[in-house]
């Protein structure tokens, strides 16, 4: 309806534009041929921002493709997360200044918050190919989001191929914290190139420096806007008690309410995770499922038709109060459909858990899963 997007632009302070292509990209291997396609046909300047760049075989080959563009006149600019990329070297980081390449660590220390905010990370991931293409989901640059980590494989993760207008809301993004690192503004273009696909899309950009908790607020207005179906997908599900009441009144007003979460994950706490919030997601009728076959790192929501929304930001409160997260809502029944078959696929994969699972384990467990309650950020 109107008021419901009418409450999303408000809470993004950007329309939903016309004129969008949108595709999913699902894990790795399509994900990084994407992003590389786009980097190597790039006319003008590039955009990239990551949480996580690491110096391995995907890391050497994004800056290859980074230094190659510099090198052929192509504006390039790179963001990093300091805390998420600590272990990049300073090598890697000078042989990139050295070809032309502008990069800027973004620290909460440096945080125009005004205080020392070493916890406020910035968990975007976005690549911007000439205002035009945009690149943004749950992959950092690293080779175990192409499954290649010892433990955690295969690797689970979706990221969104933008073309069009919405491209440029990413852009607006990289722009503000390029700016509040450096203190200078990108040279880009804002001109908009509708693409004939016309999917409406609209990009939330959402941080601590918000008057509003952004994030939260959109995923508490899309649940209490199902009418049919929620379907969430996330690796870590620590909700507040908004956005919990909020699956539990979808579902006790009939609306095929699930959680999708990995059973392998890649910190110890999180194992106890799924279990901590069952009980209560589980009396009224929130289906949660285990995925199964390696470690599930995307982020996306689907509600009924109507909209879909892939992005940065884990169903926790470091993401909904702390990080600087992107997001990105669909309104386009097609793309819905695309969506819901992709998840369709992974439930497929899943197991879920009945609704007393917790109770049939054993007491150390349990008290284990209360103390993972207490302890989640």
């Amino acid at each position: 309806t109107r008021g419901e997007l009418l409450a999303f632009q408000r809470l993004a302070t950007l329309p939903f534009t016309r004129g969008n292509h949108v595709r999913l990209l699902i894990d790795g291997e399509p994900t990084f041929e994407a992003i590389f396609d786009g980097i190597d046909r790039a006319r003008s300047y590039v955009l990239a921002q990551f949480y996580i760049i690491r110096d391995d075989r995907i890391g050497r080959a994004f800056q290859e493709r980074l230094i190659a563009a510099a090198r052929r006149g192509v504006r390039v600019y790179l963001l990093y997360d300091e805390v998420g990329s600590h272990s990049l070297p300073r090598r890697y980081l000078r042989e990139l200044e050295a070809a032309g390449v502008r990069v800027s660590g973004f620290s909460g220390r440096r945080s125009w918050l005004g205080r020392f905010r070493i916890n406020f990370r910035n968990h975007r991931k976005i690549v911007v190919v000439d205002g035009e293409q945009a690149y943004a989901g749950g992959l950092n640059v690293g080779d175990e989001y192409l499954g290649h980590h010892p433990r955690l494989h295969p690797w689970r993760d979706t990221q969104l191929a933008v073309e069009g207008p919405a491209a440029q809301g990413f852009q607006l993004s990289f722009v503000r914290d390029w700016y509040y690192g450096r203190q200078e503004t990108p040279e880009v273009a804002w001109t908009l190139k509708p693409h004939p696909e016309d999917r409406p899309a609209l990009v939330l950009a959402s941080g601590p420096a918000d008057a509003l908790e952004t994030c939260g607020l959109l995923y508490m207005h899309a649940i209490e806007s199902a009418e049919h179906r929620v379907w969430l997908a996330t690796p870590y599900f620590v909700p507040d008690h908004h956005v919990l009441g909020a699956l539990q009144l979808a579902a006790l007003r009939g609306v095929d309410v699930r959680v999708l979460m990995p059973r392998l994950n890649d910190n110890p706490l999180f194992k106890y995770v799924p279990y901590a919030y069952l009980p209560e997601a589980g009396q009224a009728g929130v289906r949660v499922y285990l995925y199964e076959e390696g470690f599930m790192h995307q982020k996306v929501l689907l509600v009924d038709d109507d909209y879909a929304a892939v992005g940065t930001a884990n169903l926790d409160n470091r993401s909904f109060r702390l990080n600087f997260e992107v997001t990105c809502l669909v309104n386009d029944a097609g793309f819905c459909h695309e969506v819901a078959r992709m998840l369709e696929q992974d439930f497929a994969r899943s197991t879920l858990l009945p609704p007393d699972a917790l109770a049939r384990r054993r007491l150390p467990f349990r008290l284990a899963v209360q103390t993972t309650r207490l302890l989640a950020p």
